[in-house]
């Protein structure tokens, strides 16, 4: 499907003490079935507020949000949220907490034995078929994230939201977790959806990498298509030229960010549907 996820011209603001806060404005972007996004840009630009309204956690003051043709009102199961923070049940071994959401999904429609099988088979996918019967507290930060990604992965969903999900890891951690989602992204088919500061990541993993504009009323400034063919070896593009060129292009943009904060943004992305070509950095109109 062409338009999978569709944002269009929504905005988002917040009440506060001092009067409204606009935190996005305009965000126009369609996401292809299977396709895997970044959200980059400085701290502050909403990439969290966006990711948000994509999971319905928050519903956008202007603008409509949907998945597969249908309108974002809340949370549901066609979209899973892995954050930075694992978020699992301290009380639960790792089984535990992923049946726990698997039960809620399917519970009403599947023995317990399908159940069982959907777990495991989702700890599997990450390779904790070995740690399935852990407290939390007895594994690695590493391994709290990748049993946050099967509990998600365990309901099938549509969309996988990822809110930053190796932010707190050590760089060995986070290299050999962005493989296995490489891995995973690439057997289940499943349409991503991440935010990151990291800009080797953004460029390691993903199909376009999408480039907001500094808050406040954030907004996309640019889009830039990655055009490097899967599967992706980080050994091997170290020395790919068009790596280089993509990285260059998204340090480029966040720079000149940085060194115009204090001037007001100017334009906004094109508008729903905007397609750009391989390695080159659309700028917003």
């Amino acid at each position: 499907m062409e338009k999978f996820v569709r944002i269009e011209y929504v905005g988002q603001t917040f009440d506060t003490r001092n009067g409204p806060f606009v935190a996005l404005r305009d965000i126009n972007l369609d996401i292809r079935q299977g396709e895997f996004i970044s959200l980059i840009g400085h701290s502050g630009c909403g990439k969290s507020t966006l990711l948000n309204l994509i999971a319905g956690l928050d519903r956008p003051t202007e603008g409509v949000l949907l998945c597969a043709e249908k309108e974002i009102t809340g949370p549901g199961p066609d979209r899973a949220v892995v954050f930075q923070n694992h978020s699992l049940l301290p009380w639960l071994t790792c089984y535990q907490n992923v049946h726990l959401a698997v039960e809620r999904v399917f519970g009403a429609r599947e023995t317990r034995g399908e159940l069982n099988v959907r777990t495991a088979s989702a700890l599997n996918l990450v390779g904790l078929r070995h740690a399935m019967h852990k407290l939390p507290r007895e594994i690695s930060g590493g391994m709290k994230q990748r049993v946050g990604i099967a509990r998600a992965l365990a309901i099938e969903p549509k969309v996988l939201l990822l809110d930053e999900p190796f932010g707190a890891l050590d760089s060995l951690t986070r290299a050999h977790l962005q493989d296995e989602l490489l891995r995973i992204v690439a057997a289940t088919s499943t349409t991503a959806i991440m935010v990151t500061h990291d800009v080797d990541e953004a460029v390691l993993l993903s199909d376009r990498i999408v480039m907001l504009t500094n808050g406040p009323a954030a907004t996309i400034g640019q889009i830039l298509a990655v055009g490097l063919p899967r599967p992706r070896n980080r050994v091997a593009l170290l020395d790919d030229p068009r790596y280089a060129a993509c990285r260059s292009a998204v340090l480029g943009f966040l720079h000149q960010r940085h060194a115009h904060s204090s001037q007001p943004a100017s334009g906004s992305h094109r508008g729903p549907g905007a397609e750009q070509t391989p390695l080159q950095l659309v700028k917003a109109s």
